[in-house]
């Protein structure tokens, strides 16, 4: 057991202290104070490295006081500059273009817009494929820039709200059911043409029906036969000409009329036929074509 001397002096005195024969020196030294420094030293770097690549990813990502890099932080929302990739579903209010420049979504498959309600189901859904664009909705409705409707569309019926509706194809409309519409017409210097290739065509129109060709001419054309009917009014030809280039001819006349005129007769089922002029009818002398 090592014992410890301690002795008091007071001034003026002189006393020779005892040398202690043990000495104990307090802290650390030897390899262990090496390894504290080295510990030290090696924390020293790694603050620093961390402090570097902090610096660098601040400097990288462009964080700044109002956001990141082109993503800025605004009292309206986000603001997002240039272009950006989404990898998965992206759920906003509102997505708004700058004032000088226009909107663009694109995706190497498919863009899909959905609407939902309350519960989470969709209500409407725009979808931009690589082969179609597919709208589910209730309703889907084109307007101006006045609001005015252009084409409406539902399970009921389509609307077009346009004055006029223009069809370019070579191979005009193809309609699968009726049409009402007050106004048919074809372009300048085009032809207009009605037709069904296997059924029959009905025009049907409660205040009349008009055909005007104002610089050329109508033709009618039909395999079987052609009817025109009045219940109530009367079948009016006014023109200046009215030929009939294949209708039936009967015989010759008597050798004095040599003025080649003709009457038409007409047989009891209304079937029409020329006959060669005399002084009186002629018309029963070719009634045979009746028959």
């Amino acid at each position: 057991m090592v014992r410890e001397q301690y002795t008091t002096t007071t001034e003026g005195t002189s006393i020779e202290r005892p040398e202690n024969k043990y000495v104990y020196k307090i802290g650390i030294y030897g390899w262990r104070k090496r390894c504290l420094y080295l510990f030290v030293l090696l924390l020293l770097i790694i603050l620093l490295v961390n402090f570097g690549l902090t610096i660098w990813i601040l400097k990288v990502m462009w964080f700044s006081p109002t956001g990141m890099g082109h993503l800025s932080v605004t009292s309206d929302g986000l603001r997002l500059e240039g272009e950006s990739e989404f990898l998965l579903p992206l759920y906003v209010k509102e997505i708004r273009s700058r004032v000088d420049s226009s909107l663009l979504l694109q995706s190497t498959q498919n863009v899909t817009v959905n609407a939902r309600n309350s519960e989470g189901n969709v209500t409407g859904r725009l979808k931009v494929g690589p082969k179609m664009v597919e709208v589910q909705s209730q309703q889907f409705q084109i307007k101006s820039k006045e609001g005015k409707p252009l084409f409406t569309v539902d399970e009921e019926e389509a609307v077009v709200g346009t004055g006029r509706l223009r069809v370019t194809g070579p191979e005009g409309a193809i309609f699968e059911h009726s049409v009402e519409t007050p106004l048919v017409r074809a372009d300048p210097f085009q032809e207009l043409r009605l037709e069904s290739p296997t059924r029959s065509l009905s025009m049907d129109a409660p205040k009349g029906v008009h055909i005007n060709a104002h610089a050329g001419k109508i033709e009618v054309l039909s395999q079987m036969d052609i009817t025109f009917h009045s219940s109530d009014g009367m079948l009016v030809l006014d023109a200046e000409t009215v030929c009939l280039p294949k209708l039936a001819q009967g015989t010759q006349g008597p050798a004095s009329s040599s003025q080649r005129l003709y009457e038409i007769c007409v047989c009891p089922d209304g079937k029409l036929y020329l006959s060669v002029a005399g002084v009186d009818t002629t018309c029963h002398e070719n009634s045979h074509i009746c028959l």
